[in-house]
C-alpha cells in the first residue's frame, strides 16, 4: 500500500486506493464512487502544508496529471491552469507570457490548489492571499457535480470557496487575475530589534513588500523590504551566479541546515548560534522579476506555526511572544517571520475583514514544538489570532466559528455541497464540524 506523508512528516496516512486522474471526467469518476461505497476521496498536492488537512482516508488522488496551462486571456488579464499545477511552474509559465502573479508567499512547491485552498499568502501589497487573487474556479463536489465559479455564475460558491479547505469540492481549475510582468527592488539588511519595532509602521507604508526574521535570544533581525519598479525585466539586475549561490543557497540551506541540526540535538548552543549567524547577515539590494524576489529555496525541513493577529495589535502580540520565549528558557533555533496583509473579502482567510500581521514560529524537523508552539499559540489567542490553515495549530470549529463571522454560512455551503462528507477527513471534522 502507498504511504502518504507531509513535508515535514508530522502527518501520515495509508489510503486504502490510490488514482492519478488526467481529467476533470475522471476526478467525477472517483467522487461518484466513493460516494457509492459511502467512503471518502482526497485530492493531495505535494504535502507542504504542516497539518493533516489534505491526508487521505480511504481513495488517494494524485495532481500529476492534472497540471499545465489551460488559457491566457490579455483583454481580462486573466490565467487559467489545472489545479495541480506547481506555483513554481505556473510562475514561470507565467513569465514565458509577459505576466505574473501580484503577490505570493517565499514557498512555490505547492500545488494552485492547495496554495489557494489552505490560504497561502505573501507580505503586504494590495492584496496578499493568492485566494483574494482568483478570478473563478472549477471544482467537483462530494456529489460529483462538476461547477465552475466566479463573480457572475455560481457567485455564492465563488464568494465562500476561494479558501475552500478541500471541504467544498476537488478542485481541477482555478483562474487567477494577472498582472504584466514586473520588476521588484529587493533590499536586504540586518536591523536591531528596537530599531525594527520603531520604524515597521513606516517601513510597511514605503515598500511594497516587508518581510522580516528576527533571531530568538538576540536583539537582530534580517529585513526584507520589496518595492514595485518601473524598470523594464530585461533590464533587471539580479545578483549574480556567485552572490546569489552565496546567500540562498550556501548560508541560506547548507550553513543554516548544519547549524541547526547541531541545535536540534545540543539545545544549549542555540543562543551562541543565532548569535553568530544573525551577525553574519550582510545587506544587499538587487532588482528581479517578482517571482525570482518574492520566492526562496528552503531545502532545511522544519515544522510551523502561523497566526495572523489584528494589525493594530501585531507588534504588541510579537512583544508578548519574545517575553514568552524568554520566561520559558526555551532554546528556539529557527527566526520568527513577520509579515503583513490588507484586508480581504475572502470568507475564511485569515485576513477577512481585517488588517493582519502575520507571526510565524518554526522548528527543526527533529525538535519537539509541542510546548513552545502550544504556549506561543496561547499568546496569538489572547489578540484574537487567526491560526494558518495549513499550518500546525489546535482550534477546533466551536473556536474557529467565533473567530470567521461567515463560518456558519461556509458550513451550510458545505452541507449543500457534500452531504455525505464524501470530501472528509479527521482534520476537517475538527475544523468544521462533522
Amino acid at each position: 500500500m502507498t504511504t502518504w506523508s507531509n513535508w515535514a512528516g508530522l502527518e501520515r496516512a495509508t489510503p486504502a486506493r490510490t488514482e492519478q486522474p488526467s481529467s476533470t471526467a475522471s476526478v467525477v469518476a472517483a467522487v461518484e464512487r466513493a460516494r457509492a461505497e459511502r467512503s471518502t476521496v482526497k485530492m493531495v498536492g505535494t504535502g507542504h502544508s504542516f497539518t493533516s488537512i489534505a491526508a487521505p482516508e480511504h481513495t488517494m488522488l494524485t495532481p500529476q496529471g492534472m497540471t499545465g496551462l489551460v488559457r491566457v486571456d490579455r483583454d481580462a488579464m486573466t490565467v487559467t491552469a489545472r489545479a495541480g499545477t506547481q506555483l513554481k511552474h505556473f510562475n514561470a509559465l507565467l513569465e514565458s507570457a509577459g505576466l505574473s502573479l501580484h503577490n505570493m508567499g517565499d514557498i512555490a512547491e505547492q500545488t494552485l490548489a492547495g496554495a489557494v485552498s489552505t490560504g497561502t499568502h505573501g507580505s503586504g501589497g494590495t492584496a496578499s492571499g493568492l485566494a483574494a487573487q482568483l478570478a473563478g474556479f472549477e471544482l467537483v463536489t462530494g456529489t460529483g457535480e462538476v461547477v465552475r465559479a466566479d463573480a457572475t455564475q455560481h457567485a455564492d460558491l465563488f464568494d465562500l470557496g476561494r479558501v475552500g479547505l478541500g471541504a467544498l469540492g476537488v478542485l481541477t481549475e482555478v483562474t487567477f487575475h494577472v498582472e504584466p510582468l514586473f520588476c521588484l527592488e529587493a533590499e536586504e539588511r540586518p536591523v536591531g530589534w528596537e530599531e525594527l519595532l520603531g520604524s515597521f509602521d513606516e517601513l510597511t507604508s514605503t515598500h511594497h513588500h516587508v518581510d522580516v526574521h528576527w533571531f530568538p535570544h538576540t536583539d537582530r533581525a534580517l529585513l526584507k523590504a520589496n518595492t514595485r519598479v518601473a524598470d523594464a525585466p530585461e533590464t533587471a539586475s539580479p545578483p549574480s551566479a556567485l552572490r546569489s549561490w552565496w546567500d540562498d543557497d550556501f548560508l541560506s540551506n547548507t550553513v543554516f541546515g548544519a547549524a541547526s541540526w547541531v541545535g536540534a540535538r545540543r539545545p544549549a548552543l542555540v543562543p551562541r548560534i543565532n548569535a553568530f549567524a544573525s551577525g553574519a547577515l550582510s545587506p544587499r539590494t538587487y532588482t528581479d522579476v517578482a517571482h525570482r524576489v518574492f520566492v526562496s529555496p528552503r531545502r532545511v525541513v522544519f515544522r510551523e506555526m502561523e497566526y495572523a493577529v489584528p494589525r493594530e495589535v501585531g507588534l504588541q502580540a510579537l512583544r508578548e511572544a519574545r517575553r514568552v520565549i524568554e520566561a520559558r528558557g526555551w532554546h528556539v533555533g529557527f527566526p520568527v517571520e513577520i509579515r503583513t496583509a490588507p484586508a480581504d473579502d475572502v470568507a475564511l482567510s485569515t485576513a477577512y475583514g481585517r488588517d493582519s500581521l502575520y507571526l510565524a514560529f518554526h522548528v527543526h524537523r527533529d525538535v519537539d514544538h509541542t510546548a513552545y508552539f502550544s504556549t506561543v499559540e496561547d499568546v496569538m489567542r489572547s489578540f484574537g489570532g487567526r491560526p494558518h490553515w495549513g499550518k500546525v495549530h489546535r482550534r477546533s470549529a466551536d473556536e474557529l466559528a467565533a473567530l470567521y463571522p461567515r463560518f456558519e454560512e461556509f458550513v451550510a455551503l458545505r452541507d449543500r455541497l457534500d452531504p455525505d462528507r464524501v470530501l472528509a477527513n479527521p482534520y476537517l471534522r475538527h475544523v468544521l464540524g462533522a
